[in-house]
């Protein structure tokens, strides 16, 4: 492919991992093309992508932080505040983008994107959204009557977008070779290589629910098993157990977590897109607990339909329901290994390599 110098792309989205973690798939892949690119990415301050992009291929974004406010689908009087803030935010996107001069945006939802995808649109800069879950974001839906093209994860979106929505998958950088590291990362670790390895995580900042649950059954789960849990930031687990046989951390970084995912026999996961497409290129056995009344019980339900699950409902879900679940899959290879060649099959392949050939284009039409 002919090489275009000189170009910046800007990526927006975060507020949690999930919009970040294919945003930084389909940049790694835009550079494998052209390593002169100017890449940048804007995120509130107190997001993932700040430590994330800190950590990307020595320092090739630069991180902007970006204050805004949020839309709740429920009475609250933030609301009304959160108004002033995404008009602030607005202007500051207007000033970024004729600072940075970006000749595409690229978002994969968030709220702190709303702001920035409406300035780019006054300023007739080209916007590619990409749609991970199957149920359309409210922040999606704000911003895509402004994209020329709006890539998405399953067959359903392009009924939710139109004509302007392509099928790629949900982009994933190149993960093949952390499976064949799980022995080695156990041993850092100071894992035991011949006893089962769970693993839970509450996807990129944590899920309190989940971490209560894991403390409440944790003595139980350690007489049957090794346990790695991310707890998210500032939502340490409620226990006080000292055990080799656990270890607790609020935040890893996005390869670390990689390593651990692949190295575990069984993950306790949240549904966001963004874990579940890991989870389905690592063929991992999962009990997913999607977030009550939103989009992740959708995704979830996809993967139930399937067999490449096992979901279970956090609002009647006790820690005596979770511990037996858990105990019949730590006993059960058969079944383990059938729920690891199903979740195998459930994604598109090569996400991140289509929308980067689609963001080509984009650039060259509007040059």
């Amino acid at each position: 492919m002919e090489k275009i110098n000189s170009q910046t792309i800007l990526f927006s989205g975060g507020g949690t991992g999930g919009p970040v973690t294919p945003l930084l798939a389909v940049a790694a892949e835009l550079l494998k093309e052209n390593q002169n690119l100017n890449l940048i990415f804007i995120d509130t301050n107190s997001g993932p992508a700040k430590e994330l992009t800190a950590k990307f291929t020595e320092g090739k974004i630069k991180f902007i932080g970006l204050s805004s406010g949020k839309w709740r689908r429920y009475l609250s009087y933030k609301n009304i505040l959160d108004i002033f803030k995404i008009i602030s935010a607005f202007f500051k996107s207007l000033a970024i983008l004729k600072r940075e001069k970006p000749d595409l945006i690229i978002s994969a939802g968030g709220f702190v994107s709303v702001p920035v995808v409406w300035a780019a649109a006054c300023r007739k800069i080209p916007i590619l959204i990409h749609q991970q879950d199957i149920r359309p974001g409210l922040a999606n839906r704000l911003m895509a009557p402004f994209a020329r093209v709006i890539t998405v994860t399953f067959e359903k979106s392009l009924i939710d977008y139109g004509p302007r929505a392509v099928l790629t998958g949900n982009p994933l950088k190149d993960i093949s070779g952390y499976s064949q590291k799980g022995i080695e990362t156990r041993k850092r670790y100071g894992f035991k290589i011949d006893q089962p390895l769970l693993m839970v995580i509450g996807g990129g900042t944590g899920a309190v629910a989940i971490n209560n649950l894991i403390a409440q059954t944790l003595p139980d789960l350690l007489s049957i098993s090794q346990i790695i849990h991310l707890t998210g930031r500032g939502k340490k687990s409620a226990t006080e157990i000292k055990d080799e046989r656990y270890q607790a951390f609020e935040f890893l970084d996005h390869n670390e977590v990689l390593s651990l995912m692949a190295a575990a026999d069984l993950v306790i996961s949240r549904c966001g897109f963004g874990v579940l497409t890991e989870l389905s290129s690592l063929g991992k056995a999962a009990i997913l607990i999607p977030m009550p009344r939103t989009h992740q019980e959708d995704n979830a339900s996809l993967f139930k339909a399937r067999d490449a699950g096992i979901v279970l409902d956090q609002t009647v879900l006790t820690p005596g329901k979770l511990k037996a679940e858990i105990t019949r899959l730590v006993n059960d290879s058969k079944l383990r290994a059938s729920l690891s060649r199903n979740i195998g099959k459930i994604m598109k392949p090569a996400g991140a390599e289509n929308i980067a050939a689609i963001v080509w284009e984009m650039i060259k039409k509007n040059d």
